[in-house]
């Protein structure tokens, strides 16, 4: 196909509830949106790393003004008859994982539609259900954080996810794993902690969690190692898986038992699949993450939920978890309980009207001349 026009959106989506996590606070969710079109037809990407760069070195801005200045004058104008095409146009560029993201996702995205093939039969998945696990930021109180975990598990959820952050961790969790025993808990310290807290991960090595999630620096694959050797509790990376490359490191040097993919922290599609073949390769179970995207990048996460290594409940959410109105329509929901089914009848697109009233800004990129 020939990619002839991008139109690129960088939105703030207000958030019900603030999500608190070891990197800070946010009130509403930053997310560049690109409409991708080709001849007649046209589709949409989502790649959402929030205002600031505090989950990523990225930020919704850096993304915007990488595929409106940088990466789509180099790409749109051209033809890509495989998503690894466009891929390799863009390694020239260094890092950068979202932005590239939201171009190599719209690629797979415009072939679904044109093809009229569904993206989880593209990406090789299987028509199979999603199931979805239960995930709470920081609360305000360990009581609030009781009732909601009290809900999810009345509602049926396999396992929760807890963020934790110095301060909010070791009394938190004695708390809940008490209150709870028969509840399978894992939890995200997003980078939060250092070698240093040994003595916290000790604390907590006895209390029967799926996993810890991202414990040390977001870059980094060796500590992780180490860590990993001294506890009996496995590591989960998030965070420092952005390519094919990171993974087969942290992979070889046994930083990791699961991992996290993420679409657009790992670069988009091409990136998720061969992670998802290495991981499965070496005994190593995946799972979905998401951004709090809104249903257009979350449909493209419940569709690469669907390949045969995603074997733990991901982080997938119906629309109405986190937004009022959700951007895209139709909104992202359960088909069941906390189970998501994969989209046969193409993916959701925003409505045009709530995209312009939540737009910060907004560039068109053409073919130079």
């Amino acid at each position: 196909m020939r990619i002839d026009r991008l139109d690129v959106y960088y939105v703030a989506m207000p958030l019900i509830y603030p999500w608190r996590t070891a990197y800070g606070v946010d009130y509403d969710i930053h997310s560049v949106l690109v409409k991708l079109t080709s001849g007649d037809h046209s589709a949409w990407s989502e790649s959402t790393c929030f205002f600031a760069p505090t989950y990523h070195h990225e930020s919704a801005g850096s993304v915007f003004y990488h595929v409106t200045e940088v990466f789509g004058p180099h790409i749109v104008g051209r033809e890509y008859d495989t998503a690894a095409q466009l891929h390799e146009r863009l390694a020239v560029f260094k890092g950068n994982s979202f932005a590239k993201a939201a171009l190599e996702i719209g690629w797979w995205a415009l072939e679904s539609q044109i093809s009229g093939t569904p993206l989880h039969r593209l990406l090789g998945g299987e028509a199979r259900e999603v199931v979805a696990g239960a995930d709470f930021g920081i609360q305000d109180s360990y009581d609030m954080l009781l009732g909601n975990i009290q809900q999810a598990v009345d509602a049926g959820f396999p396992r929760i996810k807890l963020k934790v952050a110095p301060g909010w961790d070791r009394e938190m969790l004695e708390i809940v794993c008490k209150t709870f025993p028969d509840m399978t808990f894992h939890i995200d310290c997003n980078s939060g902690y250092t070698l240093d807290d040994l003595p916290f991960f000790k604390a907590i090595d006895g209390l029967g969690l799926a996993f810890i999630e991202q414990p040390l620096h977001y870059m980094d694959v060796l500590d992780h190692a180490e860590l990993a050797r001294q506890l009996e509790t496995p590591i989960c990376l998030d965070e420092s898986i952005v390519d094919a490359r990171s993974a087969e490191q942290a992979i070889r040097v046994g930083a990791c038992k699961y991992i996290n993919i993420k679409p657009g922290r790992i670069g988009g599609l091409t990136n998720a699949l061969q992670v998802h073949d290495m991981a499965r390769d070496a005994g190593i179970p995946v799972w979905i993450g998401g951004m709090l995207e809104s249903a257009v990048g979350a449909a493209v996460c419940v569709e690469l939920a669907t390949l045969e290594n995603f074997t733990y409940p991901g982080d997938l959410f119906p629309s109405s978890r986190f937004y009022e109105q959700d951007l895209a329509a139709p909104p992202l929901e359960f088909a069941r309980g906390h189970v998501f089914q994969p989209l046969s009848d193409g993916l959701p697109a925003p409505d045009p009207e709530r995209l312009l009233a939540q737009t910060v800004r907004l560039q068109a990129v053409l073919p130079r001349d």
